[in-house]
């Protein structure tokens, strides 16, 4: 059994930091104490962190990784090695991929596809559709980590739209249920009026005036409703606006059957970032104002917000630079996710308590990941170390998603991730991919 002696970290976990070694044995934590000495065990590797932050690593709960049916734009191999680089050791990838993710066939294929593939620990949603209720209902509880459900402008089949299917997903679903909330005939209208306005040639900054925040609050506002009613598991993803947020409580994690979740560039950018990266940030749910992202951060260190999330949705760059209506939405957030959070920690809006909670405990504890998401002996050695005093210019060229370009392009961040381990092999030193170890998938203690 190999080992693998960490000294000299200051760890962030639970609430707190604390400087102290850990000790790595095969792929988990074998002891955290304040000074381990090496010569006791055989073989060991000594890493020095010399007193950077050593985190667990980011379980990141939404991410479109494209595979299968989108490999142009990404693949499970390419998103996950820049998810290492950028510190996430565990993700949990969504259905919209062609096939679409809706039976239990196309769920057992992508689980087969990652086993071989993903550099990265792994688990699927099973996606919802109009008419897959009874697949849903068969779900076995550890088989999947949630069950997806736009409830908002989507494609193919992945719109559900039929009341009486989201009340029989929302009363029997064996899972929790993550929904995307935003409502299709406000924003089919509010497309009507701009169209009617500038034709094609819509400006970026209308995304959010079109993906309004009335077709965000009449969607989640029914997903809560839902919820409420049935008792469900709900969990809200990618919340935009203010006004959602008095849908959601403070209470204690443990206390509640609904949360919600913010995404990185919904806390990083805001409208006024429009006029320079364009199509680049376009998203849905749309980035709005600059007071919606201020209650967006004042809720996440509220604990009203659980988690934080990106997103990830790689396009290529010339599907990018499409008008308005032609240029898809999603961006590649995966290997910046962490330093962005920190970018906010470094202007004192966030802590890296809340950072950390934010984007591995609450994570590990919503889904019931089994003994993953915290920096404990006994558990997975998923780890992160990050230089918060020294950071770099981000480059294109650095950019490990396959869509070769980021919306952090040019922008001198503050922090670097020097290391990354996952099941306590190293993945990652800071410059480059330094195993093609496969993760494993994500077990449930359900």
């Amino acid at each position: 059994m190999s080992y693998i002696l960490i000294k000299n970290a200051k760890i962030a976990n639970e609430g707190q930091v604390v400087e102290s070694d850990l000790l790595i044995k095969g792929e988990r934590i074998d002891k955290i104490a304040s000074d381990i000495n090496a010569s006791q065990y055989p073989d060991v590797q000594v890493y020095d962190a010399q007193g950077k932050l050593l985190l667990p690593g980011m379980i990141d709960d939404q991410v479109h990784f494209r595979e299968p049916g989108l490999t142009h734009k990404g693949s499970i191999a390419t998103e996950s090695a820049a998810a290492i680089a950028g510190g996430i050791t565990s993700f949990m990838e969504m259905p919209n991929v062609n096939p679409l993710t809706i039976t239990h066939e196309t769920l057992a294929d992508k689980f087969a596809l990652a086993a071989t593939k993903s550099l990265a620990n792994f688990s699927f949603y099973l996606g919802a559709s109009n008419d897959n209720i009874e697949i849903i209902k068969s779900l076995k509880p550890d088989a999947a980590c949630g069950v997806k459900v736009f409830m908002g402008a989507s494609t193919g089949n992945m719109l559900v739209d039929n009341p009486d299917t989201l009340e029989d997903i929302f009363a029997h679903s064996p899972v929790i249920v993550a929904t995307h909330c935003e409502d299709t005939p406000t924003i089919t209208a509010n497309e009507k009026i701009f169209r009617e306005k500038y034709g094609e040639d819509v400006p970026m900054a209308c995304h959010p005036l079109i993906r309004s925040e009335q077709a965000c609050y009449l969607s989640s506002s029914l997903a809560v409703k839902l919820a409420q009613k049935h008792g469900t598991q709900l969990h809200v993803l990618h919340l935009t606006t203010a006004r959602e947020l008095e849908l959601f409580t403070t209470k204690p994690l443990k206390d509640k059957s609904i949360t919600a979740e913010v995404c990185v560039h919904h806390l990083f950018f805001n409208e006024n970032d429009y006029a320079d990266k364009g199509a680049l940030i376009k998203c849905n749910p749309a980035i709005k104002t600059v007071q919606d992202q201020q209650a967006l951060i004042a809720a996440l260190n509220q604990g009203k917000l659980d988690i934080i999330a990106t997103d990830h949705a790689p396009h290529t760059w010339q599907e990018k630079q499409g008008k308005y209506f032609s240029a898809p939405s999603g961006l590649p957030l995966v290997q910046h996710a962490l330093l962005a959070l920190f970018e906010l920690m470094h202007d004192d809006k966030l802590s890296v308590n809340t950072i950390v909670s934010g984007t591995s405990h609450r994570v590990a504890d919503r889904f019931q990941v089994q003994d993953r998401g915290y920096i404990r002996e006994g558990y997975f050695a998923d780890l992160v170390l990050i230089d918060s005093g020294n950071g770099f210019t981000m480059d294109r060229e650095q950019v490990l998603s396959k869509c070769g370009w980021s919306p952090f392009d040019g922008y001198p961040f503050r922090s670097k991730i020097c290391s990354t381990w996952v099941n306590g092999q190293q993945m990652w030193d800071g410059q480059t991919i330094i195993s093609r170890q496969t993760g494993q998938k994500l077990s449930f203690n359900r």
